[in-house]
């Protein structure tokens, strides 16, 4: 088997799956409980809390942990916007944000919000100047995804901290699910107020993620309860989801830091492949440069992406059409649609995504049973 869908799900790492069983045996107490079993699952929690602050350099009061990447966009988002309405009502994201993000936007737009969408180029690039020029009196905040899901374009999350810095008023809330531990992200220095994080993209397990939350910005809670995580995300705390969470976070700054550049590497090598073995191929969004090197985005024209999907799946290997969170809705992506790429590169699109694990023989393997599918397909035509 070779998967090649990272950025849907990682496989969970033998030492985070190895330490939540531990927890689960072990520390089953509830941490607000105030017997031994409780303290001790306390102390886990409070372990883990400074281990994901120490790996995105923030203090540890400043993390909330969540249920993964959509509770934390969620809560970022209309957590912000119901707290500050009096100050504004004016919302500025992209039309490439992870649903969790967009369908947030919509729904406080239902409630009387305005929201600006911010357009990107054929690289799945937005432009800070278009941000610079959207900003409005009643804008309070700014939320942009640091790597794309689909093409890997990685925005300028540096520039657009640095344009906020001069505008007090307005909170910046990153979507860093794609990016974090992957590629460079320095929260403090790049003046983000909110980011998003989550386990199962990191080799870590599903359902649990973190909220940064800068200090002194106060959300509203979306959840009604017992008042844990500070008050903002109450229900009892998923103490080895959270302890495996932290754990990834430590491997993952060292192996996929550590395997940067041979991933940057192979991923040339692949679209160098595929470019010579196969040049109807078209790559969707940046081929070098601004790009995660976990993420590839390719169309075959005349094929459909879906088809191309299961036969590969045929032969072992696994990729996907696009994002997990739509990929089963017939719909086509609508970050290609922001790109503006055409309906047949659309529909012929598939997403090939990479784990610090991938080697070159594992490109070699999807590159040449891409090939021969594609012949064979062609063929029955």
């Amino acid at each position: 088997m070779l998967y090649l869908d990272n950025s849907a799900t990682t496989s969970i790492h033998p030492e985070v799956r190895k330490i939540i069983c531990d927890v689960l045996e072990k520390h089953f107490g509830n941490p607000s409980s105030l017997h031994k079993k409780g303290v001790e699952a306390e102390k886990l929690l409070n372990k883990s809390r400074e281990i994901v602050a120490q790996s995105l350099q923030v203090n540890p009061q400043e993390i909330i942990f969540t249920s993964g990447g959509t509770e934390g966009d969620n809560l970022a988002v209309k957590g912000v916007a119901l707290q500050y309405h009096k100050r504004g009502r004016h919302i500025i994201t992209s039309q490439i944000e992870h649903p969790a993000v967009k369908e947030s936007c919509r729904q406080l737009e239902e409630l009387g919000f305005e929201v600006t969408y911010l357009g990107v180029d054929k690289y799945g690039f937005i432009a800070p100047e278009d941000l610079l020029q959207s900003i409005r009196p009643d804008t309070i905040l700014v939320s942009i995804m640091h790597v794309n899901n689909e093409v890997g374009s990685i925005q300028p999350i540096a520039k657009i901290g640095d344009f906020l810095k001069k505008h007090h008023k307005i909170f910046f809330h990153v979507d860093a699910v794609q990016g974090f531990a992957k590629v460079p992200l320095k929260v403090k220095e790049w003046g983000i107020d909110l980011l998003t994080i989550s386990g199962h993209k990191i080799h870590g397990p599903k359902g649990v993620g973190a909220l940064y939350v800068k200090d002194g910005i106060k959300i509203v809670p979306l959840l009604a309860g017992g008042g844990q995580e500070a008050g903002i995300r109450s229900g009892t705390e998923n103490v080895p989801g959270i302890v495996g969470l932290a754990k990834s976070c430590q491997i993952a700054r060292e192996i996929f830091v550590g395997n940067s550049k041979k991933m940057l590497d192979l991923r040339k090598q692949c679209i160098s492949m595929i470019k010579d073995k196969l040049p109807e191929a078209i790559i969707n969004g940046p081929e070098c440069g601004e790009v995660s090197p976990y993420i590839l985005n390719l169309s075959v024209p005349r094929l459909k992406g879906e088809v191309l999907v299961h036969a590969l799946e045929k032969e072992g290997i696994y990729v996907s059409t696009g994002s997990a969170c739509s990929s089963k809705k017939n719909i086509t992506s609508p970050v290609l649609d922001a790109m503006g790429i055409d309906q047949e590169t659309k529909l012929g699109s598939i997403r090939v995504s990479f784990t610090y694990e991938t080697s070159l023989e594992d490109i070699k393997m999807f590159v040449n049973n891409l090939v021969k599918i594609v012949g064979q397909l062609i063929n029955k035509r």
